[in-house]
């Protein structure tokens, strides 16, 4: 079973149109990839403000110079925000220091709030940088540049399907969600709500493992044979050298930013 791919196919990040002529969609995946790990860690490895900031603002250029429409993709970048909002929101509290204020007999620390801060600024680069290297990317096109990387076969292949039926389960728990709600069920905080929630879990599982079966069934009747082929070759290019030595210097420039304030 073989994949023909094109610039207008579904995205990973699902926010607006692969990257066509833009400099990162014209980029090898696997150039893509690599440098979303790399920066990543590079990111990761900041402990200082000013070198946090300048990674987020690689992240943002990086975002400039995709086609991905930045108000709905800094809109996913808030609504990640808001996991960690409560984690930031209670670190200046829980983590000893010089306090700022007390709230209800609890001193806020200056150190906490500075670690709260690091925090925001390295999960927003990172995930950034995630969404436009690799948010942007078709994903039997990331399973076949994973595949060429010398990533274990199984789990590219889980991670190719997760993506592509995770939809179809959410359309399904719908679905089910729809048909409670004409029987006239209406959530509340009693056992009949507990276990009919139970119940739709149950049946969700159920549906789930069926469904699998077909597709299985589906997929060898289509001469499937345990591996999912692409037909395109990755070849790099005088444009990928380029854009991974700047990104390269850009991580080391974040490096030797980030020694030479501590």
């Amino acid at each position: 079973m073989a994949h023909a791919l094109g610039h207008d196919e579904k995205t990973l990040a699902k926010v607006g149109a692969v990257g066509g002529q833009a400099l990162i969609g014209a980029l090898d995946p696997r150039i893509r990839i690599a440098l979303a790990c790399l920066f990543g860690i590079v990111t990761v490895a900041l402990t200082t403000i000013p070198a946090l900031v300048a990674a987020l603002a690689v992240a943002l250029g990086l975002l400039s110079v995709s086609r991905l429409p930045p108000g709905r993709t800094l809109k996913r970048m808030a609504l990640m925000d808001g996991f960690i909002l409560v984690m930031l929101v209670l670190l200046p509290f829980s983590v000893p220091g010089d306090a700022i204020f007390t709230l209800w007999g609890f001193p806020a620390s200056w150190q906490g709030l500075w670690r709260a801060i690091e925090i925001g600024l390295t999960a927003n680069a990172a995930i950034l940088a995630l969404m436009v290297l690799v948010g942007s990317m078709e994903p039997v096109m990331m399973g076949h540049a994973l595949h060429k990387m010398r990533c274990p076969e199984m789990l590219v292949h889980l991670l190719m399907f997760t993506i592509r039926y995770i939809e179809v389960l959410r359309e399904e728990y719908l679905r089910l969600r729809a048909a409670m709600k004409v029987r006239g069920f209406r959530p509340g905080t009693n056992w009949h709500t507990y276990r009919s929630f139970g119940y739709l879990v149950g049946m969700m599982l159920v549906r789930a493992m069926e469904r699998s079966e077909r597709i299985l069934d589906a997929m060898k009747c289509r001469g499937f044979s345990g591996r999912i082929l692409l037909m395109q070759e990755f070849a790099l290019t005088r444009r990928d050298h380029i854009f991974a030595g700047a990104i390269c210097v850009l991580c080391i420039g974040l490096l030797a930013l980030d020694l030479a304030w501590r």
